[in-house]
């Protein structure tokens, strides 16, 4: 392909991509197909010589496009949204097209200095102090990998990189059951170990740790000779929205001399709102905060913001300085490599620079507070159906609910309503049932598809 056959499939590819958003209320929400029915219709063999743009769009169209679960629909009211506003997808073809390598600040000067500005625009977006910077990483997976490796050489007084911790006392984390797994996958990765990642009782309404239970954890885990590393403090869990007491963790976490990392991956983006920031109190002591502008911002994925107290902890666990990276004037300049743990890094920063421009602030704020109501309405109707119990309250913009008939029923009306088609929702356990998670968020969203959502869990109950 040239430049021109380029330019000719880039305006047809942006008449399908507007098309497709605007009829996405007609399609059903998840594939209807079984396993192996796309691959069935894909050759077994590379092809030897060039088939058109034609053929390959066509087949695009034909076989793909229906394997598709359509996360842009407006009744994705499944996991979290991963958003992609129009103008971050514009973003994200220019990134595309000049294909930068980000990784120091010479291998793209503006990069590096915008990635700089777009985290000192959300955090004050967000209502984080000052003293706080970051950095854009690939999901808050990567960010709290990265949190838990500053905690492991904080905990080692940065001997772990060097000599590993075989043979050492055990480090030990702290959290919830109500955390994203990405936690277990960072203890493991960090060799810190999935038996290490201690599970403290949690207590409220919240789902929130009992610091109390916490206290007494740590302490008698130092009795025993392990070094406490981190806590792990939920806000917007993924199962049920559990949040911890920030203010009371990090208060503990400081008279313990242990670092903390705030996990807001899906509730982060709602404290653009004032309103919601309750739900962190006492933020600004945390060493560690990731949200996902992906997941309820608009930013086209991927795209997380992971803020840090001090930068140079987070260097300390990640900097590594071969000849072939030297920079000249290093000390005036920031390397975005070193603080996470890909050396490649996209051009995140774009994507968030178009859509804060193009949308403002309080463009978001409006869609937050919508969805949350709009959430708030379909649980408000499902809690005076008879049959149906709200099993956690709305956090935000996300609550469950079930059957009263148990288990079996919860997860058969489940499986009407996703085979259905015109909404998407997926569960998740609380005290060992089996409940239905609702969440709003996505971008094009209106208050007629929390109505139509009420419409469909009623009629096929």
């Amino acid at each position: 392909m040239d430049w021109a056959e380029f330019e000719l499939w880039s305006q047809k590819f942006a008449t399908w991509g507007r098309e497709y958003r605007e009829t996405l209320r007609d399609r059903p929400v998840r594939a209807p197909l079984d396993p192996g029915a796309i691959m069935a219709q894909l050759p077994s063999n590379p092809p030897e010589t060039p088939e058109s743009m034609d053929a390959i769009f066509a087949d695009f169209e034909k076989i793909i496009l229906p394997g598709m679960t359509h996360w842009q629909h407006p009744r994705f009211f499944a996991y979290f949204t991963s958003n992609a506003a129009p103008q971050s997808v514009l973003a994200e073809q220019l990134a595309a097209v000049m294909a930068a390598q980000c990784m120091l600040w010479q291998t793209s000067p503006a990069a590096t200095e915008l990635e700089t500005r777009m985290i000192d625009w959300l955090g004050q977006a967000i209502g984080l102090p000052s003293h706080f910077s970051g950095t854009l990483q690939d999901g808050a997976s990567g960010a709290t990998l990265a949190a838990v490796l500053m905690m492991r050489e904080k905990a080692t007084q940065g001997q772990a990189n060097a000599r590993g911790l075989a043979g050492g006392p055990q480090l030990r984390l702290y959290c919830s059951n109500g955390v994203h797994t990405s936690i277990d996958r960072a203890a493991w990765f960090s060799g810190i170990g999935g038996d290490n990642l201690v599970r403290i009782p949690v207590t409220g309404d919240m789902g929130a740790m009992d610091v109390d239970v916490l206290r007494e954890t740590i302490h008698a885990d130092r009795a025993a000779g392990h070094i406490p590393a981190g806590i792990i403090i939920s806000v917007g869990g993924t199962g049920t929205g559990a949040t911890d007491d920030v203010a009371a963790c990090i208060a503990l976490a400081k008279s313990e001399t242990i670092m903390t990392h705030v996990d807001a991956a899906w509730a982060g983006s709602a404290m653009i709102c004032p309103e919601f920031r309750h739900y962190w109190a006492g933020i600004e002591g945390a060493d560690s905060i990731v949200f996902n502008p992906h997941k309820w911002l608009g930013a086209q994925f991927e795209c997380a913001a992971h803020f840090v107290a001090n930068p140079r902890d987070l260097q300390d666990a990640m900097a590594i300085h071969p000849a072939y990276l030297a920079t000249q004037n290093a000390d005036e300049i920031i390397n975005y490599s070193e603080w996470s743990i890909g050396l490649g890094r996209r051009f995140r920063a774009l994507k968030l620079w178009f859509l804060l421009r193009s949308e403002g602030v309080d463009a978001l704020r409006t869609m937050i507070r919508n969805h949350v109501a709009w959430s708030e309405k379909v649980c408000e109707a499902l809690r005076v159906t008879p049959g149906i119990t709200i099993v956690t309250e709305p956090m935000l913009s996300l609550f469950t609910f079930a059957l009263d008939a148990g288990d079996a029923a919860t997860q058969s009306l489940l499986d009407r309503i996703n085979d259905d088609g015109r909404i998407y929702i997926t569960p998740t356990k609380v005290d060992g049932c089996t409940v239905i998670r609702f969440v709003t968020g996505q971008w094009e969203m209106a208050e007629e598809d929390a109505d139509l959502a009420i419409k469909v869990i009623l009629e096929l109950m």
